[in-house]
């Protein structure tokens, strides 16, 4: 598969499906995805933010480069600690591709180890690309696989991964990721709900690949789980942009931020769903990343902000977003997380 990035810093075990898929706008596919056709046998129309979103995007790229970059290199420690020297690193598309650039990056940086770097595809509902596993098995060990991804919002996909690696022997579930505020994994930067940059925006900043897309009409029993190559988007791409801003800011040593949280998130999720009478908990996405893809990518009804962080700079993009979007923001108090997400009933949509 294709992508802006360098095969030096990672290989897309994925189909490369460009041209054979007609995208579908935002509320054709929240139709249809609430009437139970699967999200990845459709693919969104990929658009350039506005001039507002992307000034918003740049200011929260220059704040929070440093924490980011912080969170990176603590994720990293742990992960030569814990997986040793000879991890391979086996990124979640598309979100944990940046991501995994940057520990692999980190590693070498400190380390003075080059780790390899592949990407392949999981689909809630779905499972993981089997194809692209047998691969991965062909060349390495079991026990050298580790998975990585952006950030924890609830924790579903992760409960994917733990329910899909029992067909492989030896395959560790254990998930890396940035943030976790959900408090599901010890393999994390911080269980802070920190704002990833990188989540702000779609394939633009993920290498112009699209999300992943499975359906028997286009992915044959022995491909890998497809994906679509925006070429068109090249003159806005800025992959490289996010990767070499938060790289700049690495560090030898990297402090722990102390932060402790009890109890999981999905605990308060559910109570978020009791407040506001959402029954499919699928239709709540709480943290900075997930908040922010329902309002590029859904439908949205409303957004929460904890009152605590009213004004703060990290959710600038979601307001902004919102206010383009007329998507009405309340005010409401959360423990794990900074924000939240709420996508519109397909009834009400």
């Amino acid at each position: 598969m294709r992508s802006s990035y360098s095969e030096e810093d990672v290989i897309l075990l994925l189909k490369d499906i460009t041209g054979l898929v007609s995208p579908q706008s935002t509320e054709e596919r929240e139709k249809l995805i609430q009437s139970g056709k699967h999200y990845s046998e459709m693919l969104p129309i990929e658009y350039v933010p506005t001039e507002k979103y992307m000034k918003v995007y740049y200011e929260a790229l220059e704040s929070y480069s440093k924490t980011v970059a912080e969170a990176v290199g603590k994720l990293s420690d742990k992960i030569i600690e814990n997986k040793g020297r000879e991890v391979v690193l086996v990124s979640l598309a598309r979100a944990g591709i940046p991501i995994g650039i940057l520990v692999k990056r980190y590693i070498r940086y400190k380390y003075s180890i080059d780790v390899p770097h592949y990407s392949i595809s999981i689909i809630r509902g779905r499972g993981i690309d089997d194809n692209a596993m047998k691969f991965l098995l062909g060349k390495y060990r079991p026990e050298q696989l580790l998975f990585v991804d952006g950030w924890i919002g609830k924790g579903a996909i992760l409960n994917e991964l733990k329910k899909d690696i029992e067909a492989y022997k030896g395959v560790s579930s254990d998930i890396a990721v940035i943030a976790d505020p959900a408090n599901v994994t010890e393999l994390c930067g911080t269980h802070e709900d920190i704002l990833i940059p990188s989540s702000c925006l779609n394939s633009t900043v993920s290498g112009l690949v699209s999300r992943t897309f499975l359906r028997s009409d286009i992915i044959g029993k022995d491909d890998f789980h497809g994906a679509v190559y925006y070429g068109e988007l090249a003159d806005s791409d800025l992959s490289y942009d996010f990767i070499n801003a938060i790289e700049k800011e690495f560090s030898m040593e990297n402090n722990d931020d102390g932060i402790v949280i009890e109890g999981q998130g999905i605990d308060e999720v559910r109570e978020i769903g009791k407040v506001f009478g959402v029954d499919d908990i699928n239709l709540i996405k709480p943290g900075i990343g997930e908040a922010t893809r329902v309002l590029l990518r859904r439908v949205p009804w409303k957004v929460l902000i904890d009152q605590r962080y009213k004004g703060d700079p990290q959710l600038g993009h979601l307001v902004r977003l919102a206010e383009e979007k007329n998507v009405p923001v309340e005010y409401y108090p959360l423990t794990h997380y900074k924000c939240c997400g709420i996508i519109k009933k397909i009834a009400d949509a």
